[in-house]
């Protein structure tokens, strides 16, 4: 059993969004049948293959998964295929924008969540790896370099994306 923990975006931000959200309404036709029949998207990119409803522009990445701490365990960081950080350095600056909250809607300081997270499970804590599985004479289908953490900048990140 462990904690997951999201990085939130800033007051700020979600007034900026509301604002957003609260503009195309606004513009929206309501009555039109093809905006019903779409469900009140529009097209978001300019190749006019994705639509996104006003609702989803609000909540789109609002709440980015950042990683999970277990007893025993290292803190493992969701580097989301590096889609909002690929180092140590931009995750650091990414948390330090925003907010953080664990998975049950408690929000930590930021500062206080970095301390945690760099210093989790330090400096034995246990790592998905080869020698993870020779220690525990464990055979698993994911005892395969592909599913291994890895290291980046000291970090233990997770290979795979989906958290539980």
């Amino acid at each position: 059993m462990g904690t997951n923990y999201y990085r939130i975006p800033k007051t700020k931000e979600v007034i900026t969004r509301l604002q957003k959200l609260n503009n195309r309404l606004q513009e929206m036709d309501f009555v039109d049948p093809h905006t019903i029949k779409t469900g009140f998207s529009y097209i978001e990119d300019e190749n006019g293959w994705d639509t996104m409803s006003p609702w989803d522009e609000l909540t789109k990445n609002i709440s980015i998964h950042l990683g999970k701490r277990s007893s025993g365990w290292k803190f493992c960081w969701n580097f989301n295929n590096n889609k909002f950080y690929c180092n140590k350095e931009e995750l650091l600056d990414f948390i330090r924008k925003g907010r953080v909250v664990d998975e049950y809607g408690q929000q930590i300081e930021v500062e206080d969540f970095i301390e945690m997270a760099l210093n989790w499970g330090q400096p034995d804590g246990l790592v998905v790896d080869k020698q993870y599985y020779e220690n525990n004479e464990r055979s698993s289908f994911f005892n395969d370099e592909k599913y291994y953490d890895k290291d980046i900048d000291g970090l233990r990140v997770s290979s795979s994306t989906e958290f539980s």
